[in-house]
């Protein structure tokens, strides 16, 4: 690891006296972390997060603790936290849920504040504290989160998106656009200043669930239709850069927590670089980060499409890619599953090869395995290196099918 990005720091047991300096100032004492979540930018900065037991009195609390540092040192947004002096490195402290780029998180995370938002937006005109129930389904420190906010009955639930103050309001365009557009996408029901974006529970079972029934939830020619059926005014937003075009920044992660696959990361690189180049960015209407978590279905038919903040122009090969490359890569599956999910791959991947070029579509696959493999490390999973080097198998799999297409000797499974 760069030694500059902070990487070697915070994420080895040197980071356990900032801990300790970011709790004592409240009478705290930790009496056990773990690393929790990594996001590296190898040579420039290095955010991570720690579950760590922190005793008061005779109690003690599991808090979520913060720490960024950058090879330039502090931003601006860092220095609304805690800033800490170690070694060469000033260090910005926080702890859940005040994170210093999401202001509007501690009110998004309090049922008593989130209550008196529902009420005043006409949501849940009866609603107290008491009654809500908020859980933090996703959160991407410095970057996002996810919360989920039901009554305890079950009676309503709505999600609230936590965005920074430069994202938010391109966000709420496109849940405009695509609501205008007929798109079934979340309704938003309510935004704040601190830049909180409720929006309805979206109908339906998560395709990511689906597809492990006995039989195929929906069917390739479903899933190309919802993306074509986006809007023309999407391929009119700014446009976001393809998974693929960040193939090499992806690669460099990977090889930063696991330089063992330097050579096999580099040639992947090359080779997908090299099929994709002379391919244009493309002016179709696309998600931008396009899989079976982001899909709703019920009884046979396509519900929902959540997640839609990367709405843009591009090419319909980036979503179909993007799908068949999370399915590629689910873990921990048992063996049933696993083969489902190959059978569903086989039912709907020649749909896709219909619609978009098939040696494309697997080189942008093989650049999103890649970029996803950065995915064990940064949650810090049990066996994240196997898990890492099974996915960077995966992408040469991909790789390799796209080559034999070339060549006119490809069949399917």
């Amino acid at each position: 690891m760069t030694s500059a990005d902070g990487a070697a720091l915070l994420t080895t047991d040197a980071a356990s006296r900032l801990l300790h300096a970011a709790v004592s100032p409240t009478g705290g004492l930790v009496k056990s972390w773990r690393l929790d979540h990594v996001d590296a930018d190898p040579g420039r900065s290095t955010t991570a997060t720690y579950r760590v037991d922190v005793q008061r009195g005779d109690k003690t609390y599991r808090q979520t603790i913060g720490c960024t540092i950058r090879a330039t040192g502090p931003n601006s947004a860092d220095r609304r936290a805690r800033l800490l002096t170690s070694g060469p490195y000033q260090v910005a402290t926080w702890v859940y849920p005040d994170d210093p780029d999401l202001p509007g998180l501690r009110r998004a995370a309090t049922p008593s504040a989130m209550a008196a938002l529902l009420r005043d937006a006409g949501v849940a005109p009866l609603a107290t504290g008491a009654d809500l129930q908020v859980e933090l389904i996703g959160y991407r420190p410095r970057r996002r989160a996810v919360l989920r906010v039901r009554t305890r009955d079950h009676s309503r639930t709505v999600y609230v998106k936590v965005l920074r103050a430069n994202q938010f309001e391109a966000v709420l365009h496109r849940h405009r656009i695509l609501s205008a557009g007929g798109v079934p996408s979340p309704r938003v029901l309510a935004t704040t200043d601190d830049r909180l974006l409720v929006i309805a529970e979206t109908p339906g079972v998560p395709l990511a669930r689906a597809v492990f029934g006995a039989a195929p939830p929906v069917s390739g020619e479903q899933i190309v239709d919802l993306l074509d059926s986006m809007p023309a005014a999407v391929a009119e937003l700014e446009r976001r850069p393809p998974w693929a075009s960040s193939v090499r920044h992806y690669a460099g992660v990977v090889e930063a927590a696991l330089p063992d696959l330097s050579r096999r990361l580099a040639r992947l690189s090359h080779r997908i670089d090299q099929g994709l180049a002379p391919l244009p960015l493309g002016d179709e209407p696309t998600h931008g980060d396009f899989y079976e978590a982001q899909v709703f279905v019920d009884r046979g038919r396509i519900s929902g499409l959540i997640d839609v903040d990367t709405i843009g122009p591009g090419r319909r090969a980036d979503d179909l890619a993007c799908l068949v490359a999370h399915l590629n890569c689910i873990q921990r599956m048992n063996a049933a599953q696993a083969r489902q999910i190959t059978r569903l791959l086989a039912a709907w991947t020649p749909v896709f090869d219909r619609r978009v070029d098939p040696v494309e579509l697997r080189l942008r696959a093989a650049a999103v395995v890649i970029s996803l493999a950065t995915g064990p490390y940064r949650g810090q999973e049990a066996h994240w290196q196997r898990e890492t080097a099974k996915m960077v198998t995966r992408a040469e799999d991909l790789v390799a099918q796209a080559e034999t297409i070339s060549l006119g000797r490809y069949a399917y499974a």
